[in-house]
């Protein structure tokens, strides 16, 4: 009898200190990442977009700055224009996707005005 009681409370003991252990742990993990960037206001979107060249708009010369664009895909470009999406540089096949994920971050494409 006393020796299944010492078993009974060494069960109870070790399953005590595994539960804490647990809830240690699992308190002392580190915070999960924080959310994603809050969405950016219509001010400061616009904001950002004066900062990206305007393929409506752009010089020769300015879209030749541009990294991996030559004077074919410069002539493509113009030639294409009014563009309502800076996308469809790829889907009207202007530019091979690789050569737009070049430049995809330092362009817009501003709607003309009517």
């Amino acid at each position: 009898m006393f020796i299944l009681r010492n078993s009974f409370l060494a069960a109870t003991l070790t399953a005590s200190l595994f539960l804490a252990a647990a809830h240690s742990i699992a308190q002392s993990a580190p915070n999960p990442a924080p959310a994603a960037k809050p969405a950016q206001s219509i001010s400061e979107k616009i904001a950002a977009s004066k900062n990206l060249l305007d393929i409506n708009t752009a010089t020769a010369a300015q879209l030749k700055a541009l990294p991996g664009m030559g004077d074919q895909y410069v002539q493509r470009i113009i030639a294409g224009r009014p563009y309502t999406a800076k996308n469809q540089l790829t889907t009207r096949g202007i530019l091979p996707q690789s050569a737009y994920e070049k430049i995809k971050d330092q362009i817009i494409a501003h709607r003309p005005k009517s």
